[in-house]
């Protein structure tokens, strides 16, 4: 599992994807970083280590790494009603919520009763300022036209939901004072070493030499350049492959009681464990296996970019795949796919 089997630059081509960067995990350790094509098409300025990709939804495993930090901090309680430390915006009681109440858990394993309203949660307009949590949890802006309320009894379905994550945001950022891309800065980045990400890119002005413009499946470039999601413990995280291989690297290393970020043996097994109704749900991640075959993925998709995340937690190995183009179809029918394939 060190090495990958694959003409890279000739899938490239193929699928005409104009930057990719993959890290390999191998033994706990990153073994591999190689990077092909350009941030940009029709530019000279080539994909490197220190390129930075839109991660989209990969934000959710960072999102859920963090929740466990501030659980083992006892800032926060995976199963507690999430109204009782809300402040400037409550989940809205009504029949659903009546036997089981919102929680961190049921939230970060899409069970939580919410349900995103259509034609929500799209990237945002660079004309428009960027709106806040309790805007958009209330149905005030167009990136979420609906008030946002619980649809379901909590934990008897699965309903994948960006809303759920805005409202683990808005929890954090209620319960610590800070903006979530400052707490996410200093409880997870920093300690990690991730010093080419960032959750806090919000408009062209804080765009740097090293992030990739994204690009539709004729590798034409966007309109916008790059999409910015309001919305970071969702999909806010700006990264490289390396880097994002950290956070992998992290919960190998909790699993065995190594943990940098001070996350406990017990809390790690929480992540990767099944929750609810679904047994291929952990928090923040998507499972597959059991024992020591677990598999755990995570998978980024928006516009102009596509992403993937795999990990074999209990073997100490993994990849991270990163590209810079919207192929149009799910990340396992494209080149990332075939990465996936060859690796596994």
């Amino acid at each position: 599992m060190g090495q990958l089997n694959l003409n890279i630059k000739e899938r490239m081509e193929h699928y005409q994807v104009t930057g990719l960067s993959v890290s390999l995990i191998h033994n706990g350790e990153i073994s591999m970083v190689e990077n092909y094509g350009l941030q940009a098409a029709d530019t000279l300025k080539k994909v490197d280590n220190e390129s930075i990709f839109a991660a989209c939804s990969i934000s959710k495993f960072a999102t859920a790494m963090l929740v466990m930090k501030l659980v083992e901090q006892g800032i926060l309680e995976l199963d507690e009603d999430v109204n009782k430390k809300l402040i400037s915006w409550k989940v809205p009681s009504n029949n659903f919520t009546e036997k089981k109440c919102v929680t961190l858990r049921n939230l970060l394993s899409h069970q939580s009763g919410i349900i995103d309203p259509e034609e929500s949660f799209m990237e945002l307009d660079i004309n428009d300022r960027v709106p806040t949590m309790v805007e958009l949890l209330a149905g005030k802006t167009r990136y979420c036209k609906h008030p946002i309320e619980v649809e379901y009894e909590p934990e008897s379905d699965f309903q994948y939901s960006d809303a759920g994550f805005c409202i683990v945001q808005l929890l954090i950022e209620d319960v610590t004072g800070k903006r979530f891309e400052e707490v996410m800065e200093a409880l997870i980045l920093q300690p990690l070493q991730m010093t080419n990400s960032t959750f806090a890119l919000r408009n062209q002005d804080t765009l740097g030499e090293d992030v990739s413009y994204g690009h539709n499946y004729n590798e034409n470039l966007l309109e916008s350049s790059y999409p910015i999601y309001p919305y970071p413990a969702a999909s806010g995280l700006w990264t490289t492959s390396k880097d994002l291989s950290q956070i992998v690297l992290e919960l190998i290393n909790a699993l065995k009681n190594k943990s940098k970020l001070g996350i406990s043996v017990g809390k790690a097994n929480e992540l990767i464990r099944s929750q609810g109704c679904k047994e291929w749900t952990g928090l923040g991640v998507f499972l597959d296996g059991s024992d020591k075959e677990l598999e755990i993925s995570s998978l980024g998709w928006g516009a102009g970019f596509q992403s993937m995340l795999v990990a074999f937690p209990w073997k100490g190995t993994g990849i991270v795949i990163m590209t810079n183009t919207d192929l149009g179809v799910h990340q396992m029918k494209g080149i990332i796919g075939e990465l996936y394939h060859s690796f596994n």
